[in-house]
């Protein structure tokens, strides 16, 4: 991350997010895993995403300001989501990096910052 103290600096703030999270949902809705599982309307789940993101990955506090405390888990527990479909959320994100001018190392960091809630929100076998 050389001179920047958050991810979310790194990637360039709330539009480098924005450009990732830009990047990813479209595979997500073409994923024949994921895609029935995201509204048709997809402009509001990218819009939490977003701050989501932001937050998660050391910037300011957006998603928790608007929606409270993330309580991803729980959020997430109306949704079927199988080792499968963690596992395929992750590959559509390494996607949309891989699309992005971030170093790799950088790239991997955050997979591997988003592989322990990916799996965290498993809830069927």
């Amino acid at each position: 991350m050389n001179n920047y103290s958050t991810i979310f600096e790194a990637v360039g703030g709330v539009e480098g997010i924005k450009g990732i999270v830009q990047a990813f949902y479209p595979k997500v809705q073409k994923h024949p895993l994921l895609g029935p599982l995201f509204p048709a309307d997809i402009d509001p789940v990218m819009e939490k995403q977003t701050l989501f993101l932001s937050q998660f990955f050391g910037g300011p506090s957006l998603y928790s300001d608007q929606y409270g405390h993330p309580m991803m888990r729980a959020r997430h527990m109306p949704f079927p989501i199988t080792p499968e479909r963690a596992e395929a959320w992750l590959s559509c994100m390494r996607a949309a990096l891989s699309e992005t001018d971030l170093p790799m190392e950088l790239q991997e960091l955050m997979l591997d910052r988003l592989s322990g809630p990916a799996h965290h929100f498993i809830n069927q076998p």
